[in-house]
């Protein structure tokens, strides 16, 4: 029997710019249900990758799948499947939490009734009284809850996350972690990109090192203590150096 190919599936994915490869036979799964913080330092080839997936940038060679679709060939089946998260919101300033998402979802065809907008708002955790106020006062936080609640109610299968606990205080941390479980549980393919060692280690399944275009190390959560923080730093400062 064939195994089903995972909602996020890179095989040896390369991609040049000009003579330069950015990614180098990159190689990476992400199960349903399974959360995989992406690791690398300035110029790794992380940007590219989320690039590949959502279908910005053709491989050169080496094949991307999202939900069984080729990023580069059939942009719109998988944009349907994505929601993509970047470290900065983009959120209409002047309009409300709930009118930003009763946009979004009119424009992806996925109109949803007002309670079920609101029970998504009060599963992120985003307060009643700012449904109705304008994003333009938000924290990042705030926006970030907005955002997920809105890929909940398209019902996103991958969730790709670029950096999204930089600028956030602690406490805020721990909560878009918690809504990270949330999803994960639901049965979504989570890719986050990185360079927070310590925020990957809090709520990832695995960890793979990205230097030079390719994974040259991984790491998976394995009993209460999930990861050995130490081995850890070790993996990252030897990738760094390769």
């Amino acid at each position: 029997m064939q195994a089903e190919t995972p909602p996020v599936a890179i095989h040896d994915l390369v991609v040049r710019y000009g003579e330069r490869r950015v990614l180098d036979g990159l190689s990476l799964s992400v199960g349903a249900g399974e959360v995989y913080a992406l690791l690398g330092g300035n110029g790794a080839g992380k940007s590219t990758t989320l690039q590949a997936l959502l279908g910005f940038v053709a491989p050169t060679s080496g094949e991307v799948r999202v939900c069984g679709h080729a990023p580069s060939d059939e942009p719109v089946e998988v944009r349907r499947s994505i929601a993509y998260i970047p470290e900065n919101v983009a959120l209409y300033e002047h309009l409300s939490a709930r009118e930003n998402v009763t946009y979004f979802l009119d424009l992806a065809g996925a109109r949803r009734r007002p309670g079920e907008i609101e029970e998504a708002f009060r599963t992120v955790g985003l307060a009643a009284e700012a449904w109705e106020r304008r994003v333009s006062g938000f924290s990042k936080g705030m926006r970030q809850k907005t955002a997920i609640a809105l890929a909940m109610l398209r019902r996103a299968s991958v969730l790709l996350l670029d950096e999204p606990t930089s600028g956030l205080d602690p406490g805020a941390a721990a909560d878009f972690n918690a809504l990270l479980t949330t999803l994960r549980a639901e049965g979504a393919a989570i890719l986050i990109v990185t360079h927070d060692l310590v925020g990957a280690a809090d709520i990832a399944d695995r960890i793979g090192f990205l230097d030079h275009g390719r994974i040259v190390d991984e790491a998976r959560a394995a009993g209460p203590e999930r990861f050995d923080l130490r081995a850890l730093h070790a993996l990252f400062t030897r990738a760094k150096a390769a």
